[in-house]
């Protein structure tokens, strides 16, 4: 099968078109998936950069974002049946979906959603889980939950996915940053109440909406710079979620408010293999159904075609630059 991988980790020229023997027939309940389309998310070029081969592989191939079509079944798979067309977004220490085929979970599969393109379904799982899981999960929001919910970087995929839940599920007030007028443009559409500018002075911004304090906070980039503001606009008891990699966090300043802080990370019900892993696939379909009734929109922004090292060098660039809106789909 066709696929684009490296051997040992880099800048994005390390990429390169391989091809690798065909996945063998699917044992457990791991399904063969024919990949249709994929989208590229900061972990990408975060292990590209990183981590070397898995152990015992030659290459490694990325891709955490995939839509489509189960090809074959392990004896043990409930979920699933041959012809499905799925999406999910697989498990860190496996073998990625920028490949023509690949083994998954069914525990971490969804059932696509009907109406949708294979990049649109593609652009869902890993932003999706990751924002339902720090909402829901981490922050113990539930559809009566009342607040002001600040994110961080809304314009990204985690913060496309996370304003939309947080207006159609919950009764939080969301404020979105964004720096341009294209990502304003962008939160605006994805249901953000109001707007702020992450390059300027927050504290300012958030007063000036008569909002003295924030009861729960996203913080999807640049948490380490934006800490002491945290510390000051965080109301008493509030809660402060982050899924960035920053330098550093000292929670010390959030004592003296007895806030909650939390990390999200989408990957560590797979990788520790917890009892509850299975929710991922229950998320995936709650949000299929959400899809479908048109309350979630897919946050595709620009997409790309063909599987290949030369397109997904340029893919990695630019996530790399910091400029995406949505995400970026590839389709095969």
């Amino acid at each position: 099968m066709k696929a684009v991988g490296y051997k040992a980790p880099g800048a994005p020229e390390i990429l390169e078109d391989i091809i690798l023997p065909d996945p063998l027939p699917p044992q457990g309940r791991n399904l063969l998936v024919r990949i249709k389309a994929v989208s590229i998310n900061p972990v990408d070029t975060k292990i590209r950069s990183r981590a070397g081969a898995l152990e015992g592989a030659t290459w490694r191939v990325l891709g955490w974002d995939a839509a489509g079509i189960v090809e074959a079944i392990g004896p043990d798979v409930t979920f699933f049946k041959p012809g499905d067309h799925v999406f999910y977004a697989g498990e860190l220490m496996r073998q990625g979906s920028n490949a023509e085929l690949q083994h998954v979970d069914e525990t971490l599969v969804g059932h696509m959603p009907q109406g949708l393109d294979w990049g649109q379904a593609a652009s869902l799982p890993l932003t999706g889980v990751t924002a339902w899981e720090m909402l829901f999960d981490r922050m113990g929001v539930t559809s009566l939950t009342e607040g002001i919910l600040l994110v961080v970087g809304g314009a990204g995929g985690v913060g496309s996915i996370l304003i939309q839940l947080a207006r159609k599920l919950t009764g939080l007030t969301v404020i979105a940053t964004a720096s341009r007028p294209e990502t304003e443009a962008w939160v605006r559409r994805m249901g953000a109440h109001h707007v702020i500018n992450h390059r300027a002075d927050l504290a300012a911004q958030i007063r000036a909406l008569g909002d003295d304090s924030i009861t729960h906070i996203a913080s999807l980039t640049a948490s380490d710079r934006h800490q002491a503001f945290y510390e000051e606009i965080l109301a008493p008891q509030g809660h402060v979620s982050l899924i960035d990699d920053p330098a550093s966090f000292d929670i010390m300043g959030f004592k003296r408010k007895s806030a909650v802080i939390s990390w999200e990370f989408m990957f560590t019900r797979s990788l520790f293999a917890t009892p509850d892993r299975g929710r991922q696939h229950e998320i995936l379909e709650q949000i299929s159904s959400l899809v479908q009734a048109e309350a979630i929109l897919p946050t595709d922004h620009k997409r790309a075609q063909g599987l290949s090292a030369g397109i997904l060098r340029g893919l990695h660039e630019e996530s790399e630059s910091g400029t995406s809106i949505g995400k970026t789909v590839l389709v095969y």
